[in-house]
This record gives C-alpha cells, sequence and structure tokens, in this order.
C-alpha cells in the first residue's frame, strides 16, 4: 500500500508538471500586433559642427622683437600686399639710422682728403719732388679711408634695414583671420603676431569619431553645410583632406571639407553644422518595442503563418535609432514579427493577430 501511494503522487506531480508546461486546455489566442519584416536601403545621416578655416594660412611677424607700438588692422579685415599691419616702437633703430649717416659723413670728409692728398702726392712723385715713401703713405691712407667709408655704408644699409623691419607689411593679398598679439606687448623676433587667410575660398574642419571613418558605410560624397543658427541656408561641399592620425584624447580625426560656395554672413573662427549620408545597404528594421531579451541577447517572437504559434528568435542588431532598431540577422524578409504583447508570450503560444502595419 504504501509503495503505491508514493507511485500515484508521483505520476500526480508529473501530470502537474506536464500542465504547467503546455498551454492550458481551451487557453484563448492571445491578441497581438504584428509587424512584417521588411528588407530596405538604409542611410545613416551624420551630424557633426565644424569650423571654418582658410585653405592657406601665413603666420606674419616681425624680423626684430620690441614692444609693438600700434596694430594698424584686426580679425576680419582685407589687406593688400605691402599694407601696414603694425608697428613697433622704433627710437633705438632712428638713433642708429642717425649715427651709422653721422658715421659715413666723417669718413666720406677722410675718404675725400686722402684722395687729393694721394692725387697730390703722385704728381710731386713725378716731377721728383716728393720721395717715395710718402707716396706709399698717401695711397696707404687712401685705401684706408675707402675701407672705412665702404663700412660706413654697410652700416648705414644696415641701420636703415633694421629701421624697416620696424613695420610688419603684409607679404600678400590675404584676410587677417586673427590678431595674436597687441599694443604694449613685447614680441621677439620671428614671433607670430597676425595669422593670414591666403587667397579666396573657405573649408571646413570636423572631428569626426574614427569609429564612422572605419564603419563599412560608404559616406555620401556630397556634404551639406549650414550656419548652426540657419539651417535653411546650405550650401555643399566635398571632403579635400582626412587627417592620417587619430586624436588620443577624443578619438577623433580631422576632416577638412572644401566649400562649393561662402555662408552668407560666416567667416574664418565661425561654427558651421555639416550633414551627410552614410549609405549602409540592405536591412530590416523593427519598432524597440519588439524587442526581448534572453540570456544569450536580444530576441524577436516570430509568428508561424501556417500554425499561429511564436518563436523566439535571437536577432543581431546593427544599431539604434530614437524609434527602431536596424538588424544584421536573425529575421528573414517577409516574416511576421510581434509588434505588441511579447510580455505575455511564451514558445508555442497560440496568438491571434488584431492589427497588422507594414
Amino acid at each position: 500500500m504504501r509503495k503505491t501511494s508514493t507511485a500515484g503522487r508521483s505520476l500526480c506531480l508529473a501530470i502537474l508538471l506536464g500542465a504547467a508546461q503546455t498551454p492550458a486546455w481551451g487557453e484563448a489566442p492571445l491578441a497581438v500586433t504584428v509587424i512584417r519584416a521588411e528588407s530596405a536601403g538604409t542611410v545613416r545621416v551624420l551630424s557633426l559642427t565644424g569650423e571654418l578655416m582658410a585653405p592657406e594660412t601665413l603666420s606674419a611677424s616681425f624680423p626684430t622683437g620690441g614692444r609693438i607700438a600700434e596694430m594698424m588692422v584686426d580679425d576680419g579685415d582685407r589687406v593688400a600686399a605691402g599694407d601696414t599691419l603694425a608697428r613697433i616702437d622704433r627710437v633705438q633703430q632712428e638713433q642708429a639710422l642717425r649715427s651709422a649717416e653721422a658715421q659715413l659723413a666723417a669718413t666720406s670728409a677722410e675718404f675725400a682728403t686722402a684722395r687729393d692728398d694721394d692725387t697730390r702726392q703722385a704728381e710731386l712723385f713725378q716731377r721728383g719732388a716728393t720721395t717715395r715713401a710718402a707716396r706709399d703713405a698717401a695711397a696707404d691712407r687712401l685705401a684706408a679711408a675707402v675701407a672705412r667709408r665702404a663700412q660706413a655704408e654697410a652700416a648705414l644699409e644696415q641701420a636703415r634695414d633694421a629701421l624697416a623691419d620696424t613695420v610688419l607689411l603684409a607679404p600678400q593679398n590675404a584676410t587677417v583671420i586673427r590678431r595674436l598679439a597687441e599694443p604694449g606687448q613685447v614680441v621677439g623676433a620671428a614671433q607670430p603676431v597676425f595669422e593670414l587667410a591666403q587667397g579666396q575660398g573657405y573649408e571646413a574642419v570636423f572631428d569626426v569619431p574614427e569609429s564612422v571613418l572605419t564603419d563599412e558605410a560608404a559616406p555620401n560624397p556630397v556634404i551639406t553645410l549650414s550656419p548652426v543658427d540657419r539651417p535653411e541656408i546650405t550650401v555643399t561641399g566635398q571632403v579635400s583632406e582626412i587627417s592620417p592620425i587619430v586624436d588620443p584624447a577624443s578619438g577623433t580625426v580631422a576632416v577638412k571639407v572644401a566649400l562649393d560656395a561662402d555662408l552668407p554672413g560666416l567667416s574664418y573662427g565661425d561654427a558651421v553644422r555639416g550633414r551627410t549620408g552614410l549609405g549602409e545597404g540592405e536591412h530590416i528594421s523593427l519598432p524597440w518595442s519588439a524587442i526581448s531579451a534572453t540570456k544569450d541577447g536580444p530576441a524577436v517572437w516570430v509568428v508561424d503563418p501556417d500554425t499561429s504559434t511564436v518563436s523566439l528568435r535571437q536577432i543581431s542588431i546593427r544599431r539604434y535609432t530614437s524609434g527602431e532598431i536596424l538588424l544584421n540577422d536573425g529575421v528573414a524578409s517577409g516574416e511576421t514579427v510581434v509588434r505588441q504583447g511579447t510580455q505575455l508570450l511564451y514558445p508555442g503560444r497560440v496568438v491571434r493577430i488584431v492589427e497588422e502595419t507594414k
């Protein structure tokens, strides 16, 4: 009797467990909404903020150091070749120039005296009225006078160049991007004072995440650019340069885009918004509500069209958008996926479709 009772209890337990794992007799189909998976070409829109720069720049600096006395131009000014950009204090240079001029005048007078003496001694020597020593001494004094005058002329030329170096001139037609010094500031020789943009035109520089450039998605060669505060104003541009170096701090790569036309109201250093599309090929996209989770990762419930039952299918997600998920694989085009009601499903559950959307 005891063995029979134990066997009976085991049979009842097995029946109960089996009942817990199978649909209850007469269970009504669960009402769910579904979506039909369809493969379509997708484009990822990339939008970044960059800065307008000049395609070619140069730095303007004084050849000599000193204290800046005057700045003649400001940011954004256009200058022509030879225009004065800035001046430094020139008191010392003017004094050196006057000293060199005086030295040249003295050596010129000395040269004139030595030349006359040499001529006179030469005539006397020819008539035998002077000695060879006196003749040679006059010639030596003339040679020394010539050398001192040449040295004074060189010093005068150097003083004039030093005075000219106190004035910074525009090397060519350009636009002032920014001033790097201010009046009263002491600058050294060759220290940049202005950054100039050569010629005309603009390019935009963007810090693009490295992952975007290494993605298999093909970027659109046409970039659309607009002012940050006026997105309705747009021009197009083309990628002109991609830096081979990745910024270790931000993980970005500098990309330069040459503008096909100027953006009204913007100049060098202003912010600009750039947008482009990255073609990703054919993929299936599903709404967020269709995602379920398992221990192995994300999954979706797929409806069998013949039996109206559902099964859990693992999926591989390419990326997320604000309202959808883009799949790499896991669902084939044409299959029916449960969109709402997934929290009440289990494998083999019979469902009733109450709405179908595409």
